[in-house]
């Protein structure tokens, strides 16, 4: 993880300052708020601010029944109910904004999620720091034989090498080049000089997001089958809602992330099967891909 002098200072003064409020708080969360947890080589997450918790859930959730809804119900069994009846706006009433440095190439891939309001580095104004990503020599693998945008086999030794060493000789030639069209001999606007740099270059931006469309993000960014450079960040917001929202968080992950979806024609293939009645692909009605979604989800 690489932080600028500027950032650790400024990360320091504001957990050195406390402020008086009368809004709820999350102690969990406040213990570790503006601190930068890594992710990948110099990557981080931290969060800057948030409003609400659990309690907000519940209170926006029994507004929306009106006067003479019972209130004994505890306040984990609403949430698990909203969550697993899917009553969304109840979780838009709290909000979160981390302070993230990613690789280009994931940013390009995590803004595919319109559901947030993001303010990305400006490297027309500023000049990009010398930061890029080297994987891990075990995260180099070979495309997939049966999955079009995932890996399959990780390289051999020599050949993950090799490719290491293009990485990094491709990042140094093309930074040294935007350090020389900067420079004064030459004096290329920094709007134009950006164009040379890798993918694999860190950039850094502010994402807030409701608690709603963060689950959306974490359930298909933090899956076993998400790419592992943006899986890696969702796993690292993942401790940080626990904090926030221990009770939310819990109804999410039994019932979105840990959680499974049946379609109508699978329901009568599983009613076929839990009767012992005979049931084959080709009569059931499903793709031979969902077939074998449906069996692998049940672990057959």
């Amino acid at each position: 993880m690489t932080l600028t002098p500027e950032q650790q200072t400024e990360i320091e003064t504001a957990r050195g300052g406390a402020t008086p409020t009368l809004r709820p708080t999350v102690p969990a969360l406040e213990a570790m708020l503006f601190t930068a947890i890594p992710v990948l080589d110099h990557g981080f997450i931290r969060v800057v601010d948030y409003m609400g918790d659990d309690s907000a859930v519940v209170q926006a959730a029994r507004v929306s029944y009106g006067r003479g809804t019972r209130k004994a119900l505890e306040d984990e069994g609403l949430i698990r109910y909203l969550m697993r009846h899917h009553h969304s706006t109840p979780f838009e009433m709290c909000e979160i904004k981390f302070h993230i440095k990613l690789p280009i190439f994931v940013a390009r891939q995590w803004i595919r999620h319109r559901t947030a309001n993001v303010n990305e580095y400006s490297a027309r104004y500023s000049i990009m720091d010398k930061d890029y990503y080297i994987p891990a020599p075990g995260q180099l693998a070979a495309q997939s034989s049966d999955n079009r945008q995932g890996r399959g086999e990780v390289l051999d030794q020599p050949t993950a090498e090799r490719v290491l060493n293009l990485l990094r000789a491709d990042a140094e030639q093309t930074y040294g080049h935007y350090e020389d069209m900067l420079g004064e001999e030459i004096g290329l606007a920094r709007e134009l000089a950006r164009m040379n740099l890798t993918l694999n270059t860190y950039t850094q931006w502010y994402w807030k997001t409701d608690l709603h469309n963060l689950f959306h993000f974490l359930r298909l960014r933090a899956d076993s089958h998400a790419q592992y450079e943006i899986r890696v960040y969702a796993e690292a917001m993942m401790e940080t809602v626990k904090a926030w929202v221990p009770l939310s968080y819990g109804a999410f992950c039994d019932y979105r992330l840990g959680a499974v979806t049946f379609s109508a024609k699978m329901m009568t293939v599983l009613k076929k099967l839990l009767a012992d009645e005979p049931v084959e692909q080709a009569g059931s009605g499903l793709s031979k891909r969902e077939w074998s979604e449906m069996l692998a989800a049940l672990g057959r």
